[in-house]
């Protein structure tokens, strides 16, 4: 990201020597500005890399208070834990006379970059955002903070940064989770994670792994994969259930991961939970749409989503000074169904 401000029409006309209408003109085309000075005024600006505020521009167009706006970016918009976040900024959001305008990053980096600059460069009041899995610089952010933009951080936060944040408590949702296993008669529990570079990975691996080391069972690395979708779990866990000694419980990183798990299981001949105990990390819908049903944490993501959109607003208001990093966590709960005994 540039390190300097996106030039605007002011810009130009200053550096043209002409008037902020001539501009605004020749960039719409305008019949009223001659072919020659169009094409001038128009060839200065792709030079310059000028980008137009377009939502600034659509608002000077609304005859009531300009409206206030929220960007926020989401790893995966088809994702039930961040498609509850969303309906939780968005409830407190409008309940403050804010609107929100949402991003999908694809887990694409360069697309996670090119979203915080499209936002800064069209007027966002703040930004709410959760990393991508591939993010390992954070230019982009720190960028936006020394510009004095508002910026919060959720569920994935990004530690490279000085930012609020709000977080679930991902290592006691692992810990309860995995100490309910070993509780229920697990004695060899697999943990299916994602890459460590993530602070939710390494918070709930180190749960997964305390609650192993407090009820005296030996952590072996060879019981940990990274494994975060359905599809990889459904193509390694014929592998891992293949094993002369075979886990007799699975602790996944989300639900998605965790349901693969369980198909993949019963259609090698496995009964669950008789044979093996399942737990997952979300509650979302597809939780209960599976049988057995599937015990989980609760990762409560509305209320995750609501705690972040008040901390932004009250930075944006100034009810939180601007260089004050606040930092929430939101409770999980284990919601015990049936893949559990």
């Amino acid at each position: 990201m540039k390190e300097t401000a996106p030039l605007t029409m002011k810009d130009i006309a200053r550096e043209l020597g002409i008037s902020v209408a001539t501009v605004s003109r020749a960039l719409k085309n305008s019949p009223r500005i001659s072919a020659e000075r169009r094409e001038m005024i128009q060839r200065y600006a792709r030079e310059h890399h000028f980008t137009p505020n377009v939502l600034a521009g659509s608002l000077r167009n609304v005859r009531v208070q300009p409206v206030k706006i929220i960007g926020v970016i989401v790893p995966d918009l088809v994702h039930y834990y961040f498609a509850s976040v969303l309906a939780g900024i968005e409830e407190e959001a409008m309940s403050r006379g804010y609107l929100v305008v949402v991003a999908q990053s694809s887990e694409s980096y360069e697309r996670e970059v090119s979203i915080c600059r499209s936002f800064y460069e069209n007027k966002v009041c703040g930004i709410i955002v959760s990393q991508t899995k591939n993010t390992h610089q954070y230019d982009h952010f720190q960028y936006l903070l020394d510009s004095g933009l508002p910026l919060v951080f959720y569920d994935r936060v990004c530690t490279g940064v000085d930012a609020s944040r709000v977080v679930v408590d991902d290592y006691m949702g692992a810990f309860n989770a995995v100490s309910y296993l070993i509780e229920r008669g697990c004695t060899r529990i697999a943990f299916y994670g994602s890459n460590m570079n993530m602070e939710i990975s390494k918070n709930r691996f180190n749960g997964y792994k305390d609650a192993l080391l407090k009820h005296g069972l030996e952590y072996d690395p060879e019981l940990t994969y990274i494994c975060d979708n359905r599809a990889d779990a459904e193509s390694l866990t014929p592998d891992v259930l293949k094993r002369e000694l075979p886990p007799n419980g699975f602790f996944a990183i989300n639900d998605d991961t965790a349901i693969g798990i369980l198909y993949t299981a019963k259609r090698m001949g496995f009964h669950v939970p008789e044979d093996i105990s399942i737990c997952g990390f979300t509650n979302g819908y597809r939780a209960i749409a599976c049988d057995p049903m599937l015990t989980t944490v609760e990762q409560r993501g509305r209320s995750v989503g609501e705690e972040a959109a008040s901390i932004l607003i009250d930075q944006v208001e100034g009810h939180i000074p601007a260089d004050k990093v606040v930092k929430r966590v939101v409770r999980t709960r284990l919601v015990v169904r049936g893949t559990t005994k």
